[in-house]
């Protein structure tokens, strides 16, 4: 195909309109293209030892360093995202990168003692074969390298699909991975909105796709589910959430109050683990909800190009104007506007809203937006019961001084994730990260993500001769 038939589609800057960046917008056939590359270089990847996979894997993590000033302006171009934002992508980014390299030697089994004499049992893990890994546009540099890292690590190959809102920043990634490591091993496809579905759906059906990680929505979460049901393949979904943070009436205030604040809006409140929820008891309620309105009407919002400014973009207008049809519609419900403003295009203040309670859709739909509701709890069996409410379970967070107590209610609440006196929003390259209920399955993360990523196989040796009963 000479260049003048490559298809491409474009991605525009949210705050001024302008092209981001153009990508080629790919059909099926060249997907499973992609797929077939990497089938291809499966057979040399996973038969290298692990410190040849090692080495290269950490040469993949400084070629990604070395891209840094790129991923920025990517970032910044095709998100408004803020340069603090987009540098602590690639931080967390790299690591993930490096922990992935560190594990290849620790990707182990173990003997099982067997009631058959002279039989040596062995329970031994192995790579599967191509994985499809798809990412979102909020978190892109972390979410698109943990979608592949620890994949490599196991010793498959990766076909990425890059989110068609940021393909330039998920490219840069591919590039990074290409650097350092053999032809096909990672694939990158790259499509247009409209043609989403049939490309997922495609590779999901192709036969050298033995595993799929996706992170985004639940809706789309479990249509990916279905499809891959109905081919017997494994699926990782890091889905939606609503997480709460619960503040008792023992809690350091203040604490709480810088951890909320940074739950909630930090990248707009564009994060899977965002805090959504404040649930506060009543005896301290009025003196949390001053605190944290005191706060928060201090976080401007500007433009993230200048650097100015803690808040910047949403991703686009639509994120407005549903985070505006959530708060109207819990003002008008009898809930109270602590903190807030009318948005400049896709530069959207922090919002506080105070006294929602779970008849409103603030408290039960993901806003994905920069809002908080804060809802008044008459105890911690009250607080518990309203943490639960949701139909999510990803990440929460508990404020007690009590860390005996912190640690019981952690155990009641239904999420994959929870932490005492710290925000919902936490990330680290070695811990098992996922959620339960309608925010997915599955872990990425450390020896977790090692058992999502390889086969668990039962190899017998027999040592002394048999004897049989036929």
């Amino acid at each position: 195909m000479n260049q003048a038939e490559i298809r491409m589609f474009e991605r525009r800057n949210p705050i001024t309109g302008a092209v981001a960046s153009r990508a080629q917008a790919m059909d099926v056939a060249q997907a499973c293209d992609a797929a077939d590359r990497a089938n291809a270089a499966f057979e040399g990847w996973s038969a290298l030892g692990p410190n040849a996979r090692r080495t290269m894997l950490t040469g993949a993590a400084d070629a990604l360093a070395g891209r840094a000033d790129d991923l920025v302006a990517a970032m910044a171009d095709e998100i408004g995202a803020t340069a603090g934002w987009a540098r602590f992508n690639i931080a967390l980014a790299v690591g993930m990168i490096r922990e992935a390299a560190a594990i290849t030697t620790q990707i182990g089994g173990e003997v099982i003692p067997s009631d058959k004499p002279g039989c040596l049992a062995m329970a031994i893990r192995e790579p599967v074969g191509v994985i499809l890994g798809i990412a979102p546009w909020n978190a892109p540099v972390i979410l698109g390298v943990r979608a592949i890292a620890t994949a490599l690590a196991c010793g498959n190959c990766v076909v990425f699909k890059a989110s068609e809102v940021c393909p330039r920043t998920h490219a840069i990634i591919a590039e990074s991975f290409a650097a350092a490591l053999p032809t096909g091993v990672v694939g990158l496809v790259t499509n247009a909105a409209e043609d989403a579905a049939d490309i997922v759906g495609a590779l999901i059906d192709h036969t050298a796709i033995r595993r799929i990680n996706f992170t985004g929505s639940t809706a789309v979460g479990r249509i990916i589910a279905i499809r891959a049901a109905q081919n017997l393949k494994p699926v990782l979904l890091e889905l939606g959430g609503k997480a709460p943070l619960i503040v008792l009436e023992d809690a350091d205030l203040d604490e709480a109050v810088k951890a909320a604040a940074f739950g909630a809006f930090m990248n707009q409140g564009q994060i899977c683990m965002s805090t959504e929820r404040i649930i506060v008891v009543d005896a301290v309620a009025d003196e949390f909800v001053a605190k944290f309105g005191a706060k928060v009407s201090n976080m401007a919002v500007g433009d993230p190009r200048l650097g100015q400014t803690p808040l910047g973009a949403v991703v686009d207008a639509k994120t407005v104007s549903h985070v505006r049809s959530l708060i109207d519609d819990a003002l008008s419900a009898g809930a109270e506007l602590v903190s807030g403003g009318e948005a400049n295009g896709v530069l959207m203040p922090a919002h506080v809203v105070d006294r929602v309670t779970p008849s409103m859709k603030l408290f039960r739909d993901e806003s994905f937006g920069p809002v908080v509701a804060v809802t008044r709890a008459r105890d911690e069996e009250h607080a518990m019961v309203l943490a639960n409410d949701t139909e999510y379970g990803l990440s929460a967070a508990i404020f007690t001084r009590d860390i005996a107590r912190g640690l019981r209610l952690a155990r009641r609440i239904k999420s994959g994730i929870c932490h005492i006196n710290g925000p919902t929003v936490h990330d680290e390259a070695q811990m098992p990260f996922g959620g339960v209920k309608g925010s997915g399955y599955g872990r990425f993360g450390g020896k977790a993500g090692v058992d999502a990523f390889t086969e668990l196989r039962w190899i017998t040796v027999e040592t002394q001769p048999g004897h049989y009963p036929i």
